[in-house]
C-alpha cells in the first residue's frame, strides 16, 4: 500500500508545528552585523591604503620597488644616484 500526503504550508509554518524556534531575528541580526564588518573592512583593502601601507615602514621602498621593476622589465641597470657612491 503507498500513502501520498502533501501539505502545503511555509518554512515558518512547518517550524512551528514541530515546534522549533523561530530563527529569523537571528540571521537578520547575523547578516547585518557581517554586512557591518565587510564594509568597514572594504576600506582596508582599496589600492590607496594598500600602497600606504606597504610604503609606511620604509621612506626608500618606493625607489626599491621602482628600481625593481626596471630590472624586471630589462630597461636598465642601476639608477644614476647609485653610480656616484
Amino acid at each position: 500500500m503507498k500513502v501520498n500526503i502533501e501539505i502545503d504550508c511555509t518554512p515558518l509554518e512547518a517550524r512551528q508545528f514541530f515546534g522549533l524556534p523561530d530563527v529569523g531575528p537571528m540571521q537578520t541580526a547575523v547578516m547585518d552585523k557581517l554586512q557591518q564588518q565587510v564594509l568597514s573592512n572594504i576600506e582596508k583593502v582599496s589600492p590607496e591604503s594598500l600602497i600606504q601601507s606597504w610604503f609606511t615602514f620604509d621612506p626608500k621602498i618606493a625607489e626599491r620597488f621602482q628600481d625593481m621593476f626596471v630590472t624586471m622589465a630589462g630597461l636598465g641597470g642601476t639608477r644614476s644616484s647609485d653610480k656616484k657612491k
